[in-house]
């Protein structure tokens, strides 16, 4: 549940999918795409109930699952003056009980297993989405049906109350993160005031708590009828069935107002404005945007193409010039954000310390002028079109979430009033010209950008904007050609049951072993055109031992920065052409290379990949280079509290020597990535990146056939120099004595951010599915009973969560709270307790409880591999653990005979005696009450584990 930025068009959404996370890979530049491009769509039929309602239907039959997916067409930009937040405040109201469902609404569908749940709040909608089996589809359609009809007699003042304290937590954990203040401050000043995109999602608080429960009731009234709702099934279903349901459980609702929608205002700006804020960071960033044309043109379109020229590539003008050539830089980006009523044209740069911000933006500018001037070459235009195409084809693998085939047609069919939209946004960019291109570019990014340069210093509070009283309201007339169906649902009757769900399915490995000793497993997925690789290598953080901290990881994110006979910018470019994804990076106890390709271009594109694995270049200027970038991103983790705890924590549970006392972001120290030669990265390369001992992770649409030449014809000769390095045991450790308690200061933080830490058995344990078990009883769910506490009943957290990382030694166990500052120590207290009456039995785990994490383990397990990346996740812990091919099975079986006396027993395994806590936060509003708590030994520390002296 949370406000979202503006939703980006579909196109967007495709670059940013196909940028995101990987790039990289190298052969030969002039490496081309090969086979025709399959075709790609998301068919669809769609149909509207008397009342209103629209229903899409797409069908997908490769997973027993449905996608539900429903939009209600209201956002922030329909809050009148004194009354925002209230979409974003409504969303949260309903995930609470119904007046048929006396409950949490999420309690249903974690007794059937539904994944990808949630709901979000932009600027222009409202959405709730879950995949569930199809045999819960009934439940699924009667708790939104329950929610869209029978919602106003549930809400109550403590209700509401219970709400706002949520969202107030939401708003502090945004503004308490890095440059967290930027997104309030660049709506003010990009719309004026009475645009409706002046406010921010999540509103006012003034106005949140000047709201009565009346002035909510209306505004439900108002906007959460059928009429104003699109429905998408996606997946194991046809439009048949479709209507049947739809009919049956929505067809009785009233229809509601017919509201009209803002006119669409660009509010493109006459004048370019700049404003200079503090706030508590390591370094300078450069915010500078434009207000440009509203999603659903051509415009946005071609906007999207000039971005990733702009900045929306490893090679793209910005990188090279600002990151590459003149070194003023650690990271650069352009996007566009497109809306309903107009959209963002961002450039985001985040400046080398040491450079005067000034001069960034003086070649951003000269820069974007000479592309406004120009346009793209043909080169750049063609890897934006490929790059957004190869996007497009990896989200519709995914039926249900976000960016998923459910939420691309929810999107069209809210936005656009055309479930089909994509195909118009996909035929923009394939016909886009680059003078279309450059003239996109010259008639909306001119004048009228506003600049925000976040300096270092203070955290000054952002004022709340002022409430004013909002102009009485009254509900219009519903349109009277809307009618409703009989009913056909007896709601006294409470939640459909699901008495039957769909078997497991796990692809068959396939095996094979390649001339130079790589085991091969291949799980055959032929659902898109793409095939995903993983090569798996032994060692990770922990081959770290006797080197410079942050070797194995350092040494893995520079493979793909040049390799073969490309440097890194032409590594780039070859990647892009051919639509991959490479990456490379390391994990506590394994390293691993990673390729997404297109079927089209799979050939040439393991031939990059070879290059990556085999024969990275390791430049000393990209070793420069890379090395400025990653000492600042350890600075950038020591001002986030969240990673600057998992930078403390590691040592104190594992104490000094041991592998795992290390960050776990795996960044190291300063000191030792400033000390990294050349000749560390290609030691480690040479001794710990072999095929001896490897594993090569395959899953998509291709056979072992087809697949094992192409292999053979990349990898074949390659063979490892020397003995192969030796992954020695790793010892147990003692845990403390007793509890202790560490804080760090982060002053002007409005939030504490707790963390109680201990090891625990090693995932090669027995016992583990067991603690598995009583770790999700106590926090490792939403349903959970540290969130209960902390955010359900308290109101003190946007969420508290509880879980432990697998790992071949000990297991890091850690639970997690971010909370109002002034509720720091009651907080800690809650936490405390919930651990220690579960751990000691005095309130052991219920029936019910583990009834409801068993079947949140198990029965979403025939939703659980929908996409090719999930189901690599877990052949990578079958291959790591060296557990059985039928593992997914076997465990759960074991979960399903799993009582509550055994989960009660793991429980134990936990001893609240002997934890460690992190406190992140501001040391004036957190010692003195962490202090009269008495949990343990208190010491303050700083953000690099170090004693802090008394002044």
């Amino acid at each position: 549940m949370n406000a979202a930025m503006p939703r980006t068009a579909l196109l967007t959404l495709a670059l940013s999918a196909a940028l995101g996370g990987f790039v990289g890979a190298p052969l030969v530049a002039e490496a081309k795409p090969a086979a025709a491009a399959a075709s790609v769509d998301i068919p669809y039929e769609e149909f509207t109930l008397p009342n209103g309602l629209r229903v899409v239907v797409h069908t997908d039959r490769k997973a027993p699952i449905v996608a539900v997916n429903i939009w209600y067409h209201v956002g922030a930009k329909d809050e009148p003056a004194g009354r925002t937040g209230f979409a974003h405040l409504f969303e949260h109201l309903m995930f609470q009980r119904s007046e048929n469902h006396d409950g949490e609404f999420f309690e249903p569908f974690k007794q059937v297993g539904a994944t990808d749940q949630n709901g979000t709040t932009n600027t222009d909608r409202t959405n709730y989405f879950q995949n569930v089996p199809t045999t819960a589809l009934d439940m699924a359609l009667w708790m939104e049906s329950d929610r869209m009809g029978h919602l106003v007699g549930a809400i109550d003042q403590a209700a509401l109350d219970e709400q706002r304290g949520v969202v107030q937590n939401e708003k502090r954990q945004g503004e308490n993160q890095p440059y967290g203040q930027v997104w309030d401050k660049l709506t003010r000043a990009m719309y004026p005031a009475g645009h409706p995109y002046h406010h921010g999602v999540i509103g006012s608080m003034n106005d949140l708590n000047a709201a009565s429960l009346d002035d909510v009731k209306t505004w439900f009234h108002t906007w959460y009828g059928p009429n104003n709702a699109v429905l998408v099934l996606a997946g194991d279903i046809d439009v048949a069935t479709a209507k049947e349901k739809a009919a049956k459980f929505f067809g009785d609702i009233p229809a509601g107002p017919t509201m009209a929608q803002p006119a669409v205002n660009v509010a493109q700006r006459a004048a370019t404005t700049r404003e200079v804020m503090t706030d508590k960071v390591p370094q300078a960033r450069i915010y500078r945007a434009w207000n440009v044309a509203q999603v659903g043109t051509t415009d946005i379109d071609q906007l999207e193409l000039f971005s990733y020229v702009l900045g929306g590539a490893k090679s793209s003008r910005l990188d090279q010039r600002l990151l590459h050539k003149d070194k003023l830089v650690d990271n650069i980006s352009a996007m566009t954000d497109a809306s309903q009523l107009g959209s963002n044209f961002l450039i985001i740069a985040t400046v080398k310390q040491g450079v005067d911000p000034a001069k960034v933006e003086a070649a951003i500018d000269e820069e974007l002028k000479r592309l406004v001037a120009e346009g793209p070459t043909a080169d750049e235009l063609e890897r934006a079109k490929v790059q957004s195409r190869a996007g497009f084809v990896r989200g519709i693998e995914r039926i249900g979430g976000f960016g998923g085939k459910a939420d691309a047609l929810a999107q069209c069919a809210v936005y656009e009033g055309n479930p089909g939209c994509f195909r118009t946004s996909l035929a923009n960019v394939d016909a886009a010209t680059a003078a279309d291109v450059k003239a996109a570019g010259a008639k909306w990014l001119g004048v009228g950008d506003h600049t925000i340069v976040v300096e270092p210093g203070e955290r000054v509070a952002l004022a709340e904007l002022p409430s004013v009283k909002p102009a009485p309201f009254n509900v219009p007339a519903v349109d009277s050609k809307y009618t409703t169906l009989p009913n056909q649902v007896d709601r006294s009757a409470g939640v459909p049951k699901t008495t039957s769900f769909p078997e497991l399915k796990f692809p068959q490995l396939q095996r094979a072993t390649l001339k130079n000793g790589t085991q091969v497993v291949l799980a055959e997925r032929h659902d898109i055109p793409v095939v995903q690789f993983s090569y798996e290598f032994p060692g990770g953080f922990t081959a770290d031992r006797g080197r410079k901290p942050g070797t194995a990881n350092f040494t893995m994110g520079m493979l793909d920065e040049g390799a073969g006979q490309l440097g890194s910018l032409a590594f780039a470019d070859a990647v892009e052409r051919l639509g991959a994804r490479v990456s490379a990076g390391a994990s506590l106890d394994g390293s691993n290379v990673y390729l997404s390709a297109l079927k089209e271009n799979l050939a040439p594109s393991l031939a990059l990949y070879a290059d990556v694995v085999r024969a990275p270049r390791f430049e000393q200027n990209e070793i420069d280079r890379i090395k400025a970038t990653w000492i600042a991103g350890i600075q950038q983790e020591k001002a986030q509290p969240n990673a600057v705890a998992m930078r403390v924590l590691p040592p104190l549970l594992y104490g000094a020597g041991h592998p795992y006392a290390i960050p776990f972001t795996g960044s190291g120290d300063e000191a030792a990535i400033q000390s990294l030669t050349r000749d560390d990265l290609t030691s480690f390369h040479k001794q710990w990146i072999r095929p001896e001992g490897a594993t090569l992770i395959v899953v998509g649409d291709t056979t072992l056939k087809d697949l094992v030449p192409l292999l053979e014809r990349s990898f074949g000769d390659w063979k490892g120099e020397g003995a192969p390095p030796k992954v020695e045991a790793l010892t147990n450790v003692d845990r403390p004595q007793a509890s202790r308690v560490f804080l760090i200061d982060q002053p002007g933080a409005v939030q504490a951010n707790l963390f109680a830490g201990q090891v625990a058995p090693s995932t090669m344990d027995a016992g583990t599915t067991r603690f598995d078990i009583a770790n999700g009883v106590l926090g490792g769910d939403f349903t959970s009973r540290l969130n209960m506490n902390l955010r359900e009943d308290k109101h003190w957290s946007y969420g508290a969560r509880s879980s432990a990382s697998n790992a071949l030694g000990q297991r890091p166990w850690m639970a997690v709270a971010p909370v109002q500052i002034d509720k720091t120590g009651e907080a800690m207290k809650e936490m405390n307790a919930e651990i220690s009456q579960f751990a000691s039995g005095q309130r052991p785990p219920t029936d019910a409880e583990v009834n409801r994490i068993r079947n949140i383990q198990t029965l979403s397990l025939p939703g659980a591999y929908e996409t090719a990346s999930a189901v690599m996740s877990t052949i990578g812990g079958i291959v790591r653990y060296g557990r059985p091919d039928d593992y997914v099975f076997k465990r759960k079986a074991e979960i399903e005979a799993m009582t509550p006396a055994q989960v009660a027993e793991a429980a134990k395994t936990l001893d609240p005696s002997k934890l460690t806590w992190v406190v992140v936060g501001d040391l004036k509003q957190t010692e003195a009450p962490v202090r009269a708590l008495k949990l343990g030994e208190v010491t303050v520390i700083d953000a690099d584990g170090k004693p802090v002296e008394k002044k």
